[in-house]
């Protein structure tokens, strides 16, 4: 099994893609395959990430516009001369004659999903770990795709599939406040979510802040952490958030790859959308009683997500009400049953 994975990552579409695709390459590996990467668009930070993990990944990087033709090309070339025996795609950038294109290669295909529209996504093997994925039209446009829906599939990164397994403090004795926008914070959240949050906590909790290589506003970011610096703990890169959201009371997050983390691990949350395509599955997520919602492409919205998080926290009842409601939604094992689709589709059974 050598398994090609296409995705990207920056400011403007965060880094969400390309995690979710190392939570399964990481799980590949395990089961004694390889994993590689293409990208035409990916921050350096991200690529030494991937580099680095596991035994280590080659990442391709694609001198085209995300989407075109001219990618289109690139990653096909990348896949036959790198032998890959099958191809992960996770993006919207993607158009259904690029898909189509990439089909034509004859390898079996794994596609990320969020959507659920019912249009063709030209993939023998279709992944959608929301709440209610099962009940989508996929059928409709992929009769004969193999889906893998629901959060039994959401793909976790081997550090947090570690952290969620270890015994964790318990929820009242946690005195840390989590709070992360995901790889890049597009809307720039970070430094207005400190400046609120930090000086209005209470004695003895402190905020660690945690924010990718292509986080906005990274200035901003520095400047704020600093003004707080009793308070305030700021992880650039970190390659442990299992062991920062294992031993945070509260997280706030942006909806996006890092809810099934936190729903794997048991860590209550104020998730933010920070996309429109993420806020039918972070409804479906707050509907399951865990987490409470933010939109974070609201005015006035690190106001608000400041003042949800610290109604919750000073509720600890509560958030160990939401924390219950977690046990056993995401078990912490989709990206190895990913990895198992993948391989019986190299090798039928």
């Amino acid at each position: 099994m050598r398994v090609l994975f296409r995705a990207d990552a920056g400011a403007s579409i965060g880094a969400g893609h390309v995690m979710r695709c190392l939570a399964v390459a990481e799980a590949v590996q395990e089961l004694g395959g390889d994993a590689l990467f293409a990208a035409a668009s990916l921050p350096s930070a991200l690529e030494e990430r991937l580099r680095a993990a596991g035994t280590g990944m080659a990442v391709h990087r694609i001198d085209a516009a995300p989407g075109s033709a001219a990618d289109l090309a690139a990653t096909r070339a990348i896949a036959a001369e790198a032998g890959a025996t099958a191809i992960v795609l996770d993006g919207y950038g993607f158009s259904d004659g690029w898909r189509a294109g990439l089909a034509e290669t004859g390898l079996p295909i794994l596609a990320f999903d969020d959507a659920g529209t019912g249009e063709p996504i030209h993939a023998g093997l279709i992944v959608n770990a929301a709440p209610d994925a099962a009940s989508l039209p996929y059928r409709k446009g992929n009769p004969d795709a193999r889906l893998l829906l629901g959060p039994a599939y959401a793909p976790l990164r081997r550090e947090v599939r570690e952290a969620a397994a270890a015994a964790k403090p318990p929820l009242e004795e946690r005195r840390g406040l989590l709070v992360t926008f995901g790889g890049s914070d597009p809307l720039g959240l970070t430094a207005p979510v400190i400046e609120r949050l930090a000086p209005r906590l209470p004695p003895g909790v402190s905020l660690d802040v945690a924010v990718g290589g292509a986080v906005r506003d990274a200035a901003a970011v520095e400047a704020a952490a600093g003004r707080f610096k009793d308070s305030v703990r700021l992880h650039r890169d970190t390659p442990r958030m299992g062991h920062l959201m294992a031993q945070a009371g509260l997280a706030v997050s942006a909806a996006g790859t890092t809810t099934g983390e936190l729903a794997a691990i048991g860590t209550p949350a104020v998730l933010v959308t920070i996309a429109d395509n993420q806020l039918e599955a972070a409804r479906q997520s707050e509907a399951l009683g865990w987490c409470a919602l933010v939109a974070g492409q609201t005015e006035g919205a690190a106001e608000r997500i400041a003042d949800v998080a610290l109604e919750l926290w000073a509720n600890p009842a509560l958030r160990r009400t939401m924390a219950e409601k977690l046990v056993g939604i995401v078990d912490g094992q989709g990206a190895l049953r990913i990895a198992r689709a993948l391989a019986e589709a190299i090798i039928p059974r």
